[in-house]
């Protein structure tokens, strides 16, 4: 039992008092004294009065939990003056702000960076921390009641200490996003389904779309407020657009924070305009000019560039993406993406002495010299007869014709009398 409460005391020492709060609620905890604490006739200090003590078994050990080291947290040492940690919150908050930091985790990680700089930079609670902890800040110190006797969260919104430095320039996040909704904000892209001809998409074209898209409203040039109206602070939430729910559970008070239904996240309220009903954007329909290109293929992708929905409070508008369909054509097929194939029938005595054949290909009807003794089956290329290359529209594919050869089913007795001389030579 001895050695047990050596090695707790031990790692007491050193956490330096940055014990997990999950564990303040313990009947342990509430015993527990300011400075010290007395336990199996042992005195520790009094960073250990808020571990959750259990009945020491013999051949067992304690567990202590702690939560991370401020200090560490933001990469200083105990004796860094306020100029260093400032400048070190300045750079990790810089590094994981989740509007910058898409990583999972960069978002938490933001948080702690900023609880931590706030505590180490208010001298009060820095000495309440150093002394007893993040304990010590929670009010699970056998009474002291936490940071003036508030109870509960003793952190501020991470958010907002990051915009007291930096002015809001990264568009905060979370809790720190009260204006958010004010703020101009780019619109969403639109889709439009675009059905062409085999050789409109062999060669380009030029079409005319006509696109439903959210515009800037003009009765209230986009801010959703009634003409002759101004907005005012909301009165719910106080201009933060998100209201702080505190419950009560066995492991402490925890704080909810959810959009303020009042004015519905934006910190304002405001007669809506009638026209767009307070979005500031209506729906209307649009016809734009699109030149596509020579080359595509179905499952292309055109971008035309600002002609999405109209952005909210001013911000810039979306993007058009036009998917684009081809149809098939009866003669010609296309394949590797330049490539073309198609199909010539010849009777069999031209397949046996040759000849010049018309076929089709995307530059029209071209003669095309099939020698004599062809095979069934055989295919002739035609050089540059393609499409061009998306992009390179020098860059041309090849037209493959495959021969097929026609037997008649029924022949003449002069027609059957020559073959079987044919065939007698042939011997």
């Amino acid at each position: 039992e001895d050695s047990d409460v050596t090695r707790l005391d031990s790692s007491c020492q050193r956490m330096h008092a940055a014990m997990n709060m999950t564990a303040a609620a313990a009947p342990a905890t509430r015993a527990a004294h300011a400075r010290s604490t007395a336990f199996m006739g042992k005195t520790m200090p009094a960073c250990c009065a808020t571990v959750k003590a259990r009945r020491p078994v013999r051949g067992g050990s304690l567990k202590v939990f702690a939560g991370r080291d401020y200090y560490e947290v933001l990469g200083v040492s105990r004796a860094a003056d306020g100029k260093e940690m400032k400048r070190a919150y300045r750079t990790l908050a810089r590094k994981f702000h989740p509007d910058v930091n898409k990583e999972p985790g960069a978002e938490d990680k933001f948080k702690e960076i900023s609880n931590a700089y706030e505590v180490l930079s208010d001298d009060q609670k820095k000495a309440v921390y150093d002394q007893y902890g993040e304990a010590g800040l929670k009010g699970g110190m056998g009474g002291m009641g936490g940071m003036g006797g508030m109870g509960g969260d003793p952190f501020s919104n991470p958010f907002d200490l990051f915009e007291s430095f930096f002015g809001g320039g990264m568009g905060g996040g979370m809790g720190g996003r009260q204006s958010q909704r004010n703020r101009p904000t780019q619109g969403d892209d639109e889709r439009f389904d675009l059905q062409i001809e085999f050789l409109e998409a062999v060669f380009g074209c030029e079409k005319e779309l006509d696109c439903m898209r959210l515009e800037e409203c003009g009765e209230c040039t986009g801010s959703g407020v009634k003409a002759g109206t101004s907005p005012k602070t909301c009165g719910t939430c106080g201009g933060q657009g998100q209201v702080v729910a505190t419950v009560r559970t066995p492991l402490g008070n925890f704080q909810q924070v959810t959009a303020c239904n009042a004015c519905g996240g934006s910190g304002q309220s405001f007669t809506p305009c009638s026209a767009c009903g307070g979005d500031g954007r209506v729906r209307r329909s649009k016809r734009i000019s699109l030149r596509v290109p020579a080359g595509v293929d179905s499952g292309s992708r055109l971008r035309v560039r600002g002609e999405g929905n109209a952005g909210r409070k001013g911000g810039p508008p979306g993007d058009l993406y036009v998917f684009v369909g081809v149809k098939d054509d009866p003669d010609l097929k296309r394949f590797e993406s330049i490539n073309v194939s198609s199909t010539v029938s010849i009777p069999y005595t031209k397949a046996i002495l040759g000849t010049t054949q018309k076929v089709r290909t995307v530059d029209g009807t071209v003669d095309l010299k099939i020698p004599a003794g062809v095979q069934p089956g055989a295919t002739l290329l035609m050089a540059k007869r393609g499409v061009p290359k998306l992009g390179q529209p020098n860059v041309r594919g090849d037209q493959y014709v495959t021969v097929k050869v026609t037997i008649p089913k029924n022949v003449s007795g002069k027609e059957k009398d020559l073959v079987e001389e044919l065939e007698g030579m042939s011997n």
